[in-house]
């Protein structure tokens, strides 16, 4: 009967196209409309024709629209679906194929997502990648809606209990940016690369575009498998600006959006514009964006007294990024009258050390009342041995009550390239090298994907097994994480007193690269300091310098301003609190590292930017901070897990700031009932994830 009703909504849909707006591409018989350089297109009409002869198991599918939320309990952001605790753990991939999305139900995952793109172009500006998908947006007030109920339906196929997530793409279609020149990013020589995100017609009229597209999933039979839109667009979906090389975007409307901007920003007063800017002749009406095109570099940081415009520019860059992403989000939480979740990638301030790409202005989006989740990818070092962190403060995020997703796009030995799954769309020469290539042995791959998960449990976010070609965890080893991974989170609640908090806090500032004449070569020096912080034995928090206020008075023993060029006088004053109060305090700023110890003296330590994680662990073992484990393996502890990640091997002995059982819940074994120290042997190359229970907690607290 749902299959019927599907059928049937499908085929009104297609007479109401055709009635209205012309032929539908996908029900017109011989009248569709040709499919342009998408991920097989020879077998897209045979899917379609599939779908009407399988039928999932009816019993097991939601008959009500399903409401999902965002409610932080006890301290972090967690997912709630029809207003029952759901694990955030999903699958994904670009391709989308059947068996795969059954591999994912089989290890009792039940999220999934997939892409859809309102224009005809792939994901990435530059490399030439062709376009997953094709088209929804397909003409003036003229939509597609077949490749939604396509992807459904796979889905369904496979998973009849399947709840999705859909990415949107929200890039402009060719003819869009034809029929709108000037709403597009308008280049030097004349021509136009996608669309001008300082465009509020672009904006409107995509709003709209997005407004008919969640209307008609929430008419749709698929209403019921529908959880959330994740909102995308920019450089590879992730609200980065599209550009080659160097930035330009000399559209008017841009200038007249920063003049706007400025007035905002320094409250209409032309006499704070010229002192900041330290230029008597600028005014609100001909104010320009400074050159940020990066075609002049300097080895060193920006003086205020000189440049300030360019740092205005780098604000209102980013924020402009922000805005768009909190109207999208608007958007559908409006049609869905607040049912269905949004989130966006965005926040990459702790890797992408590029001001141009427009990623700084996370504190301004984490104000959004309509955004649910941030998501990024885990940092690109992906090399055995060292942390992936995700890209953003993670635990600022989670103070604003937004749930952290990361995309664990993690390369394994089943990873396939893309030359391979799609011609098509790969472009001669690109996806089949580098980062691009998976470690040799099964081993390795399990080792990865246990630290993904392993960060996950610990730092209380969730996140999507990104599939991205297909087939890169199809084999049981590496499905087997994915199952067990999923049954802890399910099964494991965290404890009712977190006796593993961080006692280390490090405040970064997003802003920093703004400030950075290399467009980013002085900043990834200072934030390198990621890897050795993973490796010093003890857990640590990750803030943004706007949130400092928050966490100011908490339980720190050490407190390391990384990366915060000049100290305003809040923040000289925290640092004498910290001082009385006996913390350790480290001020990292682009030149020298300052070491406060309580209230003696400040060391010194000239053009000491970077640290060793056996460095740092000194620095905490005289700040008495609980050190778990005294060698340079990754260590991870949060929330009852515990978690090592080695590549040598060997002996460790790991110590407790409690008494506690200690669980491996993957073999399923009892290391020891009570104690607070104790020594496991690793596997070089491996990843171990235990469970800590504190012998004071009679019983884990149950979901």
């Amino acid at each position: 009967m749902v299959r019927l009703k599907i059928l049937l909504f499908l085929f009104l849909t297609a007479i109401s196209f055709i009635l209205g707006n012309g032929q539908c591409p996908a029900f017109a018989g011989n009248t569709t409309r040709p499919i342009r350089g998408f991920y097989r297109a020879d077998r897209y009409e045979a899917d379609l024709s599939e779908s009407k002869k399988s039928k999932p198991d009816t019993a097991k599918i939601p008959t009500q629209p399903l409401c999902a939320t965002v409610e932080t309990i006890t301290g972090l952001p967690t997912l709630f679906i029809n207003g029952k605790r759901y694990p955030p753990l999903a699958y994904m991939s670009y391709l989308g194929e059947e068996k795969y999305y059954k591999e994912a139900a089989t290890a009792g995952i039940h999220l999934y997502s997939f892409p859809a793109f309102f224009g005809d172009r792939g994901v990435n500006s530059n490399s030439g990648i062709g376009p997953f998908r094709p088209e929804i947006w397909v003409g003036e007030d003229q939509f597609d809606f077949s490749i939604l109920a396509h992807d459904f339906e796979k889905i369904l196929r496979a998973d009849p209990q399947a709840m999705v997530i859909i990415r949107f793409n929200l890039d402009a279609p060719r003819w869009w940016e034809k029929q709108h020149p000037e709403d597009c990013c308008q280049l030097p020589d004349g021509g136009t690369l996608r669309q001008c995100f300082a465009s509020q017609e672009w904006q409107k009229e995509t709003g709209k575009a997005l407004q008919k597209c969640v209307q008609w999933l929430l008419d749709s039979p698929y209403a019921q498998h529908l959880i959330g839109i994740h909102i995308a667009a920019g450089f590879t979906e992730e609200w980065f600006y599209h550009f080659r090389g160097e930035f330009y975007d000399e559209n008017p409307l841009r200038a007249e959006a920063f003049r706007q901007w400025l007035r905002k920003r320094y409250a209409d007063n032309i006499s704070a514009l010229q002192k900041a800017w330290n230029d008597n002749h600028i005014d609100f009406s001909t104010a320009q964006p400074a050159d940020i095109s990066g075609n002049l570099k300097r080895q060193e940081w920006r003086d205020a007294a000189q440049e300030q415009n360019v740092i205005d520019t780098f604000r209102f860059h980013a924020e402009t990024m922000a805005t768009n992403i909190a109207w999208f989000c608007k958007i559908v939480k409006k049609v869905s009258n607040n049912r269905l979740l949004t989130g966006a990638f965005y926040g990459y301030h702790y890797y992408v050390t590029d001001p141009r790409r427009g990623h700084g202005a996370l504190a301004k989006l984490l104000d959004c009342p309509d955004l649910d989740y941030l998501s990024s990818p885990n940092v690109y070092h992906r090399v055995m041995g060292e942390d992936w962190p995700p890209m953003a403060a993670v635990q600022s995020v989670q103070l604003h009550g937004k749930l952290w997703l990361a995309e664990n796009d993690t390369r394994t030995c089943r990873t396939t390239l893309l030359k391979d799954r799609a011609p098509d769309i790969c472009p001669q020469g690109q996806y089949e090298n580098g980062v691009w290539i998976g470690p040799p042995d099964i081993k390795t791959s399990v080792a990865l994907l246990w630290k993904d998960a392993a960060r996950m449990l610990t730092h209380g976010y969730g996140g999507w097994w990104f599939d991205m070609w297909g087939g890169w965890f199809s084999d049981p080893r590496l499905l087997n994480v994915l199952e067990l991974t999923q049954q802890f989170e399910t099964q494991f609640s965290p404890p009712r007193e977190d006796k593993m908090k961080a006692q280390v806090l490090v405040v970064v500032d997003e802003e920093l690269s703004f400030w950075d004449a290399s467009y980013g070569k002085l900043t990834g020096k200072i934030l390198a300091n990621r890897y050795a912080l993973a490796k010093t034995g003890a857990p640590h928090d990750l803030y943004l310098r706007s949130d400092l206020s928050a966490v100011a008075n908490s339980r720190y023993r050490v407190i390391w301003l990384m990366g915060i060029l000049q100290l305003n006088e809040r923040e000289k004053k925290y640092i004498q609190n910290w001082r009385k109060n006996g913390a350790t305090v480290l001020w990292t700023d682009g030149y020298e590292t300052r070491i406060y110890h309580g209230l003696r003296h400040p060391r010194k330590f000239k053009q000491k930017l970077e640290w060793s994680a056996s460095q740092l662990r000194q620095i905490w073992r005289d700040a008495r901070v609980h050190l778990y484990l005294d060698t340079n393996d990754v260590f991870y502890a949060g929330r009852g897990w515990l978690s090592i990640h080695t590549i040598q091997g060997g002996k460790k002995t790991i110590h407790l700031p409690f008494p506690a059982k200690i669980i491996d819940p993957i073999k399923q074994q009892v290391l020891a009932d009570s104690c607070q120290s104790f020594q496991i042997h690793l596997t070089p190359g491996s990843t171990t994830l235990l469970r800590v229970i504190s012998i004071q907690d009679k019983a884990e607290p149950s979901r």
